[in-house]
């Protein structure tokens, strides 16, 4: 499928986080919808996987949501890629849902690896599933999704440290860079200061792009696949905006972790076209 044809489902999407989040008051709405982009492009683009869906996901591209809470927007592009009904969506964060509002293991959704939502754990797991892939001869790649805020994680860096040392050349990893996290921005709650020299400076590769550009996106995404297998792990700091696609929760802390009431919910979709079909 050519990027240009994947445009209407980046509308359709975000039409699914505010209704997802909306429905049960609860979640995380502005994230998600930053980050739309990035999930498009790799698992209708990049990623090489197979479905049926397998835990073990030998001899196929891999991927780990760090962040858990932007969950909607993971769930959403695991229905519409056909890992499972996207009627199933409507359960989001209900009682006895496989569908939690951060991702678990335990109700086996298909797409679904590793729980997660404890910040700074993500980049160990994926860490130590692309080491077992060279282990096991296996030439697929592993990504993994972080959030800025999560870089104040002490684990992160230990394992920035481990991945260049052990050159963990079959990851990229990718850095959710909008700036804001549940206390207010990134620069006030504790400033991140120059993530590109110190990611550089911990061994690894690192690129830049703006991940509320599908195009782009999707070619950053194709060159750093290319800079595997070069004795070095890939870093993606990913420039995106909170709450992209909805004026009013773009760029603001505040919708990071609350639900849009019904007006709100009119006035977003109001703004998002239905392109492939609401659940």
């Amino acid at each position: 499928m050519e990027t240009g044809e994947l445009l209407p489902l980046t509308s359709q999407i975000r039409r699914d986080i505010v209704r997802m989040v909306h429905q049960v008051q609860s979640g995380h709405p502005g994230g998600s919808l930053g980050c739309v982009e990035y999930f498009i492009a790799l698992y209708f683009k990049i990623m090489r996987y197979k479905l049926p869906f397998t835990m073990e996901g030998k001899n196929e591209d891999m991927f780990f949501l760090s962040n858990g809470h932007i969950s909607p927007v993971w769930y959403s592009t695991l229905a519409r890629a056909g890992f499972f009904p996207k009627e199933e969506l409507a359960t989001f964060r209900k009682i006895n849902s496989r569908l939690q509002g951060h991702p678990a293991t335990a109700e086996h959704l298909e797409g679904i690896r590793v729980a997660s939502g404890s910040l700074g754990q993500g980049l160990s797991v994926a860490i130590g599933v692309a080491q077992s892939k060279k282990l096991n001869n296996d030439s697929h790649l592993v990504y993994v999704l972080m959030g800025d805020g999560e870089q104040q994680e002490g684990q992160v860096w230990e394992g920035a440290m481990y991945a260049a040392h052990h050159k963990v050349d079959n990851l990229i990893a990718t850095i959710d860079v909008n700036g804001q996290q549940i206390d207010g921005s990134t620069d006030k709650v504790m400033s991140l200061q120059n993530l590109e020299a110190k990611w550089k400076a911990f061994g690894w590769q690192v690129m830049t792009m703006n991940g509320n550009h599908l195009d782009e996106v999707v070619k950053t995404l194709q060159l750093a696949t290319h800079l595997t297998g070069k004795g070095q792990p890939v870093m993606i700091l990913m420039k995106t905006e909170m709450g992209f696609g909805v004026d009013f929760m773009m760029g603001s802390h505040h919708w990071h972790g609350i639900a849009p009431n019904d007006e709100q919910l009119a006035k977003a979709l109001a703004q998002l076209p239905q392109t492939v079909g609401d659940y």
